[in-house]
């Protein structure tokens, strides 16, 4: 077992706390109609910030789902500043410089979980240090994807940890009307893979769990499923209302055990945190994404770029659809 030291923890709770921030100013900023449809991290900060710090940026990967990249900073700051691009529609967002290990957002359920198995094998092969995890939700867990990606995983033996976010809601689905399994990480033995419960409203035990997971891939034993438990606490998306589906009971008992409130009440017994460390990080998170909104907002978007990346080379569809956008006088005849 690997206890994170106190000042892990507290920089943890520093990404937690700026995460949590930063969701509030994105909310405000999709009513705005400044941002588009996005999906909040509220409830789900300690396991994402967790697993970033028990990984290693220099030779691990993230391939994230949709929720994680505020929690993500350990991994640098263009994660934030490409999802501010990627937010506002720029298609630069979808495309993460080569020296950060995290992945662009997913939103196709569970289609980046082989996309993670692939890629941990391919370090395999090419004798890379490092592990691959991948997160995502209950939802996915029912996914076909998720089956066959486990299932090559465990074959291989891929450096991979698999990190389902079990926040009980997959969208309005609660989570006893799409499995039987007493819980998802039981799937893990379908795979002849490890498979572990954790309590993901607590930073320590999820950085134990990947610390540990991590080297058991590291060191040739193949992959490991974690079933990070927690309750969304807020709506799926910005698109979604909550209130016609979640019981009321049930919000009032989980914000009664936010995961951002639980250390920072333990670091405050401690005496490392107070008042003003938590208004100056929220404060300076405030800061960096404001910072990281203008710099989105100031970077030009072609008129056809909405054409880039689909094919290595147009076809002669989209090459009179391109010269349109441009406003070629030959085009539209």
């Amino acid at each position: 077992m690997t206890r994170p030291s106190d000042d892990q923890l507290r920089s943890m709770f520093v990404d937690m706390v700026s995460a949590r921030t930063q969701a509030g100013r994105l909310w405000n900023l999709q009513r705005q109609g400044q941002v588009g449809t996005l999906a909040p991290i509220d409830g789900h900060e300690a396991t994402v910030a967790a697993t970033a710090h028990a990984l290693d940026p220099a030779h691990d990967w993230i391939l994230p789902q949709y929720r994680e990249p505020l929690a993500l900073q350990r991994f640098g700051p263009e994660v934030l500043d490409r999802y501010m691009l990627y937010n506002i529609g720029h298609p630069a967002g979808s495309c993460l410089p080569e020296s950060v290990r995290v992945a662009p957002l997913q939103i196709s359920l569970a289609t980046q979980i082989p996309h993670a198995v692939g890629l941990a094998w391919g370090m395999t092969l090419r004798d890379e240090p490092g592990v691959v995890t991948v997160f995502f939700g209950d939802g996915s867990s029912s996914e076909g994807d998720f089956y066959e990606a486990g299932n090559l995983a465990g074959v291989l033996g891929a450096p991979v940890i698999f990190l389902c976010m079990n926040n009980q809601w997959a969208i309005s689905t609660p989570l006893h009307q799409q499995t039987a399994a007493e819980t998802i990480a039981d799937k893990a033995a379908a795979f002849g893979i490890g498979g572990v419960v954790v309590d993901g409203n607590d930073a320590a035990e999820v950085y134990d769990a990947v610390d540990e997971a991590r080297q058991r891939a590291l060191a040739g034993r193949g992959p490991t499923l974690i079933e990070a438990r927690l309750y969304r606490l807020g709506p799926h998306t910005t698109a979604d209302d909550p209130s016609r589906y979640v019981p009321p009971e049930e919000i009032e008992a989980a914000r009664r055990d936010d995961p951002v409130q639980r250390l920072g009440a333990h670091l405050t017994d401690l005496g490392l945190w107070d008042d003003d460390a938590q208004a100056a990080t929220e404060a300076a998170a405030m800061a960096r994404i404001d910072e990281a909104l203008e710099m989105a907002l100031a970077r030009p978007i072609a008129p056809d770029a909405v054409l880039d990346h689909c094919f290595a080379q147009d076809t002669q569809r989209m090459a009179r659809q391109r010269d349109s956008l441009l406003g070629a006088p030959e085009a539209g005849r």
